[in-house]
């Protein structure tokens, strides 16, 4: 059985080997010491039998330095698999209940499969109607998939991480954030196990990426914006003029990738908030954002990373005007019919951050 617990340091979570007293982290070096161990919870079906798994931990991340970029050189030969990770929670029979996420999740699964040719038995699912225990989205279960995702990655590999529930902020004391506060998400169970810290996301997802490997994030929740911690976040304007803000944290934590793309789309900037709603739809509760970024793909708009922004930021913003008339697009379909929406009236931004800057309307999409 995989354990995880915290460094007693920088609180990455570390996997325990069986029996283990102590573990020391691959992060900050510091010794973590173990009392009696609990028992464990179930070990995912999907990480059963995979012994790459548990060599995660001999993991050693480049120089903590904001400096460092790939290796030099042309990346290896491609490999070529697809994985993901959906997530997507209502808060069922609680005051913070939401009405889009499942159905975010299964529209963004259907995206996959029928679009970017993602094999099913590559997809992992966790939502509250899943039946497997390891497939509810609690705090354990959702640091046991984003290990999954990216374990024994190789060259070619292109891994996608949705996720649509709550967001939230918290105070920073480490001095890697510019504006004084982490973000987070918010498990199912974030009330009882506290919520995932964006450190953790990015120690978990990104740190690892090895060279040829490619990470897409499509994150549908509140103060989103740098829920990655990716050292940079093209700023857009209205007018989808764009510059780089370089957040490669002043105190030199290492926050890119170990030679991989690390890529993501948020549903807003990190002091903004994501709705759901039925206004697009005309028939479902929605997420904004995963809708406004799944129309891009299926309207064509998806040729660069700068198109996608600026087509998801046009619908969140349009007003007194369809969404394109008729019924919904082919995709949508599957979950969703109806066809215009009168003026949603958001306020919210999608944000687009990297480990590295590029030219975001030459630069092809691809999943």
């Amino acid at each position: 059985m995989l354990m995880l617990v915290n460094c007693s340091n920088c609180r990455t979570p570390l996997q325990l080997p069986p029996g283990a007293t102590s573990i020391r982290c691959v992060i900050c070096q510091a010794v973590t010491q173990i009392a009696a161990a609990p028992p464990a919870p179930p070990q995912p079906s999907y990480l059963q039998n995979t012994p790459s798994f548990n060599g995660y931990n001999n993991y050693h991340p480049p120089p903590p330095s904001p400096y460092n970029h790939a290796p030099p050189g042309p990346p290896p030969p491609a490999h070529g698999r697809k994985k993901a990770v959906i997530i997507g929670i209502a808060y069922k029979n609680t005051s913070s209940e939401l009405k889009g996420c499942i159905t975010d999740a299964k529209c963004m699964k259907h995206l996959l499969l029928s679009k970017f040719m993602f094999p099913e038995s590559s997809i992992i699912m966790l939502t509250e109607e899943e039946t497997d225990p390891t497939r509810i989205p609690t705090k354990h279960n959702i640091r046991m998939a984003m290990f999954w995702l990216v374990q024994g990655c190789q060259p070619g590999d292109s891994l996608v991480f949705h996720y649509s529930g709550h967001g939230g902020q918290q105070r920073n004391y480490t001095g890697d954030e510019l504006d004084g506060y982490d973000e987070t998400l918010c498990p199912l169970d974030f009330e009882i196990q506290g919520s995932i810290v964006d450190n953790e996301v990015n120690a978990t997802l990104v740190r690892p990426l090895p060279p040829g490997v490619k990470l897409h994030a499509i994150i549908d929740s509140c103060h989103s914006g740098t829920v990655l911690d990716l050292p940079y976040l093209c700023r857009m304007d209205r007018n989808g003029r764009y510059t780089w803000e370089d957040h490669r944290p002043r105190n030199g934590t290492w926050k890119g990738t170990s030679g991989g793309e690390a890529i993501s789309f948020s549903g807003c900037d990190d002091d903004q908030t994501s709705a759901d709603t039925a206004l697009l739809s005309k028939v479902t509760s929605t997420g904004v954002m995963t809708y406004a970024f799944i129309q891009a793909i299926e309207r064509g708009q998806g040729a660069t990373y700068g198109s996608i922004l600026t087509a998801m930021r046009s619908t969140i913003r349009k007003t007194d005007s369809d969404l394109g008339g008729g019924s919904a697009n082919s995709l949508l379909s599957m979950l969703l019919s109806g066809a215009s929406a009168p003026s949603i009236g958001l306020t919210q931004e999608p944000q687009l951050s990297a480990n590295e800057q590029f030219d975001v309307y030459a630069k092809s999409f691809s999943l």
